[in-house]
């Protein structure tokens, strides 16, 4: 589905009072919710891709989540616990499908067990409901091919289609009264004394305010402003298998590892589809060769070296380089893939999975090697927002997020 502005084509300059760049789920959800706190308002979201949704909210696990495993009092602790609620509400409300199938976060060792007890405390501070901690035999009830000490069970994790959410939001937001512009790719963004010019390849907006949410090109986006070149955006490309057909009862909804203190991506789990019943394995996670890089062959140089190049990614490589290598080799080994997996699902063999999609993580990076745990959003001046750092929950997290940035603005004046 595309949308364009048809007076937009005409020779004179447009104005708007809000200009979202970006429509990921993320943009779209903060158009939709000034659209909603402000009727009337002239809003047009300008994306640089055909259609909209076409890069993170279109390539994820599909995973709603609870908010379990983020620091209390944080953005995401406190966004993804009311998103996930909202998530539910609006896709109940529309239709669309959801399944509150529940997740099993799963210790198979006796160091994780601290950890997992640390996660179930944090979900309950965080407020996540239904939280239980359960042993080996109601494991087994939930997923009867898995093994493990001890695991957490979150019922209120579910799964949807995201893109199916997106283009209902998308309709929202046209039906209004915004524009969404595809094939618009923004060039400058120009701050002046009451506006800011927004440049595109294909004719320029003026507009009162202006929310980037570039995702995999938020600071570079960024960055047209005159905001800080920090923190930058490092992609991670996440590879999935998937299990074959008949062999899809071995797992019946969702079995996440309990996360390592080690690297901060939750390393290979078991994620079911709504759409088809398929279910994923992974991702693993190593630096993509592109921003837009979903396959291994995909390098765009300019992107690679400024990846590379940034001391922000040397630190990060110096501090994990064997995770980082074990990850390179479980990224071409299916053999070593597979082995991680059968941690948790022991009777999983090698013919069992196929290869499967790919994604990549838009991750903010500071110059001190550390990844940004949190959403970040930085505040330039009175006419512009920009959204630096919304990876995982960020689907689960829109509605919420969207809520936040026109709030914001709402008291902004």
């Amino acid at each position: 589905m595309r949308w364009r502005d048809a007076s937009f084509r005409g020779a004179g300059m447009t104005t708007r009072e809000v200009v979202v760049v970006g429509a990921g789920i993320i943009g779209l959800s903060a158009a939709r919710e000034i659209l909603k706190s402000r009727p009337g308002t002239s809003m047009t979201v300008v994306e640089k891709e055909g259609a909209i949704g076409k890069h993170q909210t279109g390539h994820n696990s599909g995973v709603i989540h609870s908010g379990i495993y983020y620091a209390p009092e944080s953005h995401k602790a406190r966004l993804c616990v009311a998103g996930a609620r909202m998530m539910y509400e609006f896709c109940d409300a529309r239709g669309i499908a959801t399944d509150r199938c529940g997740k099993l976060i799963v210790a198979t060792r006796p160091k994780e067990l601290p950890a997992l007890e640390g996660l179930y405390q944090r979900g309950l501070t965080n407020g996540v409901q239904g939280l239980q901690m359960v042993g080996p035999s109601e494991i087994q009830q939930f997923e009867p091919n898995c093994v493990g000490l001890r695991a957490l069970w979150s019922p209120d994790t579910g799964i949807v289609d995201f893109s199916l959410v997106a283009a209902a939001i998308a309709k929202e937001v046209v039906d209004l009264g915004g524009t969404i512009l595809t094939s618009r790719k923004v060039t400058g963004l120009e701050a002046r004394p009451d506006a800011v010019l927004v440049r595109m390849d294909q004719g320029d907006l003026t507009a009162k305010r202006v929310i980037t949410c570039a995702g995999l090109h938020a600071d570079r986006v960024a960055r047209l402003s005159g905001a800080p070149h920090d923190p930058r955006i490092v992609p991670f490309r996440g590879d999935y298998w998937q299990l074959r057909p008949e062999r899809r009862h071995l797992v019946r909804n969702l079995i996440y590892p309990v996360p390592g203190p080690a690297f901060p991506f939750l390393s290979v789990h078991f994620t079911r589809r709504i759409t088809d019943g398929a279910i994923w394995l992974g991702p693993n996670a190593v630096l993509a060769g592109a921003r837009e890089g979903y396959l291994r062959r995909d390098i765009r140089l300019l992107d690679l070296a400024d990846a590379l190049g940034y001391r922000g990614f040397a630190r990060l490589a110096r501090k994990f380089w064997r995770t980082g290598i074990a990850e390179i080799y479980r990224d071409f080994s299916k053999r070593a893939f597979v082995a991680s997996c059968q941690r948790f699902v022991p009777s999983l063999e090698l013919d069992d999975v196929l290869p499967g999609p790919s994604g990549v993580r838009a991750q903010s990076l500071a110059p001190t090697g550390t990844m940004v745990d949190d959403f970040h959003f930085d505040i330039q001046g009175p006419h512009l927002m920009h959204v630096r750092n919304a990876p995982s929950p960020g689907a689960t997290s829109s509605l919420a997020i969207g809520h936040l940035i026109a709030e914001t603005w709402r008291k902004a004046g």
